[in-house]
């Protein structure tokens, strides 16, 4: 590719300096523009940005990334914008159709597929194959509506003209996912918290014949229908931590409106070990 595609590149970081070197070198020869919003780095994140021609803006650190790629977005040069995640790239054959999706000026929104490496392989299935888990990631900044809820932080705008490409005839987004399971968990545990808070929130149900039933068809939909048991052991202990994060959201809802807070829990706890040790104080 040779001519520049008048788009604004945006991808979040967060301690990402083994990640972005990827992400950037997909984009810098085509790309008009490149803007980096990191959350304050600890490592040489931004150095790295500002190597590779990105402009970058800072954002506070929160538990999750849509709050600054909405800042950024309002930041970009230009109307159309692609969405990027630093451990994300565009191959060369999905970039030329983007750069032919913005100069025939036909929609609006852009559905992309993304195609995820998992626990050290790629898996095209249990919900993240790539035509599965398409992402509308380029669109025109007027184009989509931003939100508050969580995993689904965009949305189309009424009128919007969208397309959906698929990953066989277009190619797709190049997500390396998880590495290992603690990763999987750790971010499991972080955005558990946020949806249950949100759940919270909106008056969701909070009952267990519900959390199992949202629990069961989770395996379903991953294990079966989704062919989790093609990609072995993967399969199987993927879809069972799918299923673990549905029921931490319930439990946590469960807790939220049970008023159970870690600082109400420590202070009953502390007056139970005083109905205890009052017996020590008594016998001496």
């Amino acid at each position: 590719m040779t001519n520049r595609v008048p788009v604004t590149v945006v991808i979040h970081t967060l301690n990402e300096e083994c990640n972005l070197p990827q992400a950037l070198r997909s984009v810098r020869a085509w790309a008009d523009d490149i803007l980096v919003c990191d959350m304050h780095s600890d490592d040489d994140t931004v150095a790295i940005a500002r190597r590779f021609g990105a402009r970058v803006c800072l954002h506070e650190r929160l538990g999750f990334a849509d709050p600054a790629r909405a800042f950024a977005i309002a930041q970009a040069r230009h109307d159309w914008i692609l969405v990027l995640d630093a451990d994300e790239l565009i191959p060369v054959p999905l970039a030329r159709v983007l750069a032919q999706v913005v100069a025939e000026d036909a929609t609006d929104i852009c559905w992309i597929p993304r195609l995820n490496y998992l626990l050290g392989e790629p898996i095209n299935g249990l919900g993240w194959g790539a035509d599965q888990d398409a992402q509308m990631r380029l669109f025109r900044r007027d184009a989509v509506v931003v939100t508050a809820d969580i995993h689904r932080f965009f949305h189309a705008a009424a009128g919007a003209r969208e397309r959906r490409l698929n990953c066989r005839e277009h190619g797709a987004i190049v997500h390396f996912n998880y590495v290992d399971i603690t990763q999987f968990i750790d971010k499991l545990n972080r955005y558990t918290t946020i949806e249950a808070s949100q759940a919270d929130r909106q008056g969701k149900a909070a009952w267990l014949p519900y959390a199992m039933a949202i629990a069961f068809r989770e395996a379903i939909r991953r294990y079966i229908f989704g062919g989790g048991y093609r990609f072995g052991w993967r399969g199987v202990y993927l879809t069972v931590l799918m299923v673990g994060y549905r029921l931490a959201v319930q439990a946590k809802l469960r807790e939220l409106r049970a008023g159970n807070t870690r600082a109400s829990v420590k202070a009953h706890y502390r007056m139970e070990a005083e109905s205890y040790l009052r017996a020590w104080d008594s016998d001496g």
